[in-house]
């Protein structure tokens, strides 16, 4: 009779013990990766690292993966409908193209128990199956670092990061424009500045910053189980060439500035050639702004990208200046009533720059202010013809 009991007690228990034998030679670490010259290598990457010692396997799993043979692929990446998907790759095939472009990767190897690391191999299968593989893409909420992220910090015991991992009062626009500034894309900058709305203004927790891959990094760094780490120290891979492309940060508000301040010298000439100049950059103005605002109403209305609503830019790069633009030709009678109410909303726009709850970049006040000088002199132009 004891020995049946035992022998039921046994095959109960057997699933449990099976998955921790199986968790037991097994490594877990996550996977940092610098950010490349590319833009869409800028940010870096996350992944998950899973060795197994007993059947001799060593995979890289990750959730950054999107294929060109969907259908209207450019239509959905442009909606924000692209369907991103989870992949395993063999380590050495990994790191292939990290030491094809020189780009730096750090390993954080957790130190966690059995049944955690169990926990994490079950999540990662998880996603490894069918329609699981697949998700919708969302750069602050939901991409392949936060993915990983959500995976380690819930499927283990300790996840408690007490101390900050980015400065008070730090905004998920202050994150980008940390990689951006040491890429060197100064006028990549002004372009995500203009296209990104007020979500990304708002102050990021500690769990909201790690959505890029160095901030989980850091912040896996910390976190701890009552005050034992959970992550050993990050461990060098392979060292890659991280070059700072911050010193020239200011060039995108000079030259803006430059050409603001002659265009304002050239239309106050009045030879036949200025004049001609003038009217020409006046019709440009009006047609770029009116398209960048067309974009920006696309961007917030008619795609799921939640950082790009709410935007302010919306001010200046008026979508009807786009119309206005022909209308030059024809000089309908209320010109002169549009450019005056653009120039009050444009000056008073300048006057709160500073105090929008948007931050806007500063290499586009020179050309704001150009703007509000040409809808001044256009309100008085028109009238006059009236």
């Amino acid at each position: 009779m004891k020995c049946f009991i035992l022998g039921i007690f046994l095959f109960c228990i057997s699933p449990w013990l099976n998955a921790q034998n199986n968790s037991t030679h097994t490594r877990i670490s996550v996977i940092t990766c610098g950010p490349g010259n590319e833009l869409y290598s800028l940010f870096g990457h996350t992944a998950l690292r899973i060795i197994d010692s007993v059947n001799h396997t060593d995979v890289v799993y990750n959730w950054g993966g999107f294929t060109f043979d969907q259908p209207n692929f450019y239509l959905k990446f442009m909606r924000g409908k692209l369907l991103y998907y989870s992949s395993a790759d063999a380590f050495p095939e990994f790191m292939y193209e990290y030491i094809y472009e020189h780009r730096s990767v750090y390993e954080q190897e957790l130190k966690i128990d059995s049944a955690s690391k169990q926990n994490i191999i079950n999540a990662v299968n998880f996603n490894m199956q069918g329609n699981n593989r697949f998700y919708k893409y969302d750069f602050l909420l939901d991409n392949c670092t936060t993915r990983v992220k959500d995976i380690v910090l819930k499927n283990i015991q300790g996840d408690t990061i007490h101390n900050r991992i980015v400065p008070a009062g730090t905004t998920s626009r202050d994150l980008i424009h940390y990689y951006l500034d040491r890429g060197g894309q100064h006028w990549t900058k002004v372009g995500i500045d203009i296209l990104l709305g007020g979500r990304v203004d708002q102050i990021v927790s500690n769990d909201e910053a790690m959505f890029m891959p160095e901030f989980f990094m850091k912040g896996l760094a910390i976190a701890s189980d009552e005050g034992v780490y959970i992550a050993r120290d990050a461990t060098v891979l392979l060292k890659g060439e991280n070059g700072d492309g911050s010193s020239g940060k200011y060039i995108p508000l000079i030259v803006l500035a430059i050409i603001s301040v002659a265009l304002f010298i050239v239309s106050k000439l009045n030879a036949n050639w200025a004049k001609r100049l003038t009217s020409f950059a006046d019709a440009l103005l009006l047609y770029i702004t009116g398209l960048i605002g067309l974009l920006l109403l696309f961007m917030w209305f008619a795609t799921d990208h939640t950082v790009c609503k709410n935007n302010i830019n919306l001010v200046w790069a008026l979508p009807f200046n786009l119309p206005v633009a022909f209308c030059l030709i024809k000089k309908p009678s209320w010109l002169s009533n549009y450019f005056f109410i653009v120039a009050v909303i444009t000056a008073v726009f300048i006057a709160t720059w500073f105090w929008v709850p948007q931050q806007l970049n500063i290499a586009l006040l020179p050309v704001v202010i150009l703007l509000l000088n040409r809808y001044i002199n256009l309100s008085n132009k028109y009238r006059k013809v009236i």
